[in-house]
């Protein structure tokens, strides 16, 4: 995606450790995308009611409701909003409910190789335009 382009894609980034939302705002401003953070469910919530996301990149494991908790919530919300769910405690069970509840992917942290995670939050909203067919 040319930077140009990801300007017009807002993403937002749930996770309740500032250094992550430190690392990934910066990595993907880089790219040009427009970013906002998040640092619980809750907050998250209440950022997707006043404003539109294309996709949103949350941590499963937080204080208060989990991430896939408000994965479902963020559904009930708006179906075409693209969710990337990350861990650093990956397991199986996670990893099914988080296909149950329409995650688009799973990261899991600490993140090895962030050209993957890029690659994956370029594929997802490849896919939101698709589900969408307005441009953002």
């Amino acid at each position: 995606m040319r930077k140009k382009d990801a300007s017009r894609y807002k993403i937002l980034i749930v996770d309740d450790e500032e250094g992550m939302c430190e690392f990934l705002r910066y990595l993907l401003e880089e790219e040009g995308y427009a970013v906002d953070e998040a640092r619980s469910g809750d907050e998250a919530l209440d950022k997707l009611r006043r404003d539109r996301f294309a996709l949103v990149l949350a941590d499963i494991k937080m204080p208060g409701m989990d991430g896939l908790e408000m994965l479902r919530r963020i559904k009930e919300m708006s179906e075409d909003t693209v969710v990337i769910v990350m861990t650093a405690y990956a397991s199986l069970e996670t990893a099914i409910k988080a296909i149950k509840y329409e995650a688009y992917d799973y990261l899991v942290k600490p993140f090895e190789d962030t050209d993957k995670v890029l690659a994956t939050i370029e594929k997802g909203l490849q896919h939101y335009q698709e589900r969408t067919a307005v441009p953002f």
